[in-house]
């Protein structure tokens, strides 16, 4: 009994080594970045030979990049809003709904997942020229709805399947309609994942370049693209400091859901 207890905990801490080598070899890359963005040269050396943080005040200071910054914004902001909402009803209606060609409606909500992007955004950016939306920030907004509604989708659907639907059933009962059902049931009852979506939905949107590449006009530079554009004929080393820009923004997000799910798990106890 002794020796496969012994042999039980060696291979945890076996495991829970594995698995901190595993991360630290994945994160490296990220740590990297992060210290040569603080180079003051533009060799940029690792470790560096000085440091400076010239090239966060090149970045945060130029019009240009503020302005990709603000537009990446209100692109990622109404790119969520447009997934999740329509994300959620799509759930509900695979979850809850029996109808004919669920699976079809299944398959078509997740082909932005298997068709390449630079595809996608090629139709994409045919069919909304079609219409007069051939640039600009609705356009990108769309085109990122439409790329991040299979992972809102998937995120509220595992969720959903989850939650009790008696309380519904329940509801209806007792003469409550579907609209307030849906207002004071079921969504607050999905608070959780549809604010999970979202945030993941955000992190895509603002991170992602092919659609914005094809979409964007003069205007309407996404951050992702001004990347592009800056090393097109050049290195630009101020993108080692909008890289850090980057995963700050991404670790925040992470950090922000896993404390909403901590708190959650509490609340549940």
């Amino acid at each position: 009994m002794t020796g496969r207890i012994a042999g039980t905990r060696a291979r945890t801490i076996a495991s829970g080594v594995f698995a901190v080598l595993i991360s630290l070899f994945l994160l490296a890359p990220v740590a990297i970045i992060i210290i040569v963005s603080f180079d003051a040269t533009q060799n940029f050396t690792f470790p560096p030979a000085s440091y400076s943080t010239i090239w966060y005040e090149r970045f945060l200071g130029s019009p240009l990049w503020r302005s990709a910054i603000w537009n990446s914004l209100q692109v990622a902001l109404l790119s969520t809003l447009i997934a999740t909402t329509i994300g959620f009803f799509a759930a509900l209606a695979l979850v809850r709904g029996r109808f004919r060609g669920k699976d079809f409606v299944y398959t078509l909500i997740l082909m932005p997942m298997i068709v390449p992007t630079v595809i996608f955004a090629v139709a994409l950016y045919l069919a909304l020229a079609l219409v007069g939306l051939g640039g600009g920030m609705l356009a990108i907004s769309i085109g990122h709805a439409v790329l991040t509604l299979p992972l809102v989708t998937l995120i509220l659907a595992s969720n959903i399947k989850s939650i009790d639907h008696g309380q519904e059933m329940a509801a209806f009962s007792l003469g409550a309609g579907w609209w307030y059902t849906l207002r004071r049931v079921t969504i607050p009852s999905a608070r959780l994942p549809l604010v999970s979506a979202a945030l993941f939905a955000f992190l895509f949107s603002f991170d992602e370049l092919v659609v914005a590449l094809f979409l964007s006009g003069v205007k309407t530079e996404t951050l992702p693209v001004r990347i592009w554009n800056s090393l097109i004929y050049s290195f630009d080393p101020t993108v080692t400091a909008v890289s850090a820009f980057f995963i700050i923004v991404t670790g925040l997000v992470l950090a922000l859901d896993g404390f909403l799910k901590w708190r959650a798990g509490r609340g549940a106890r």
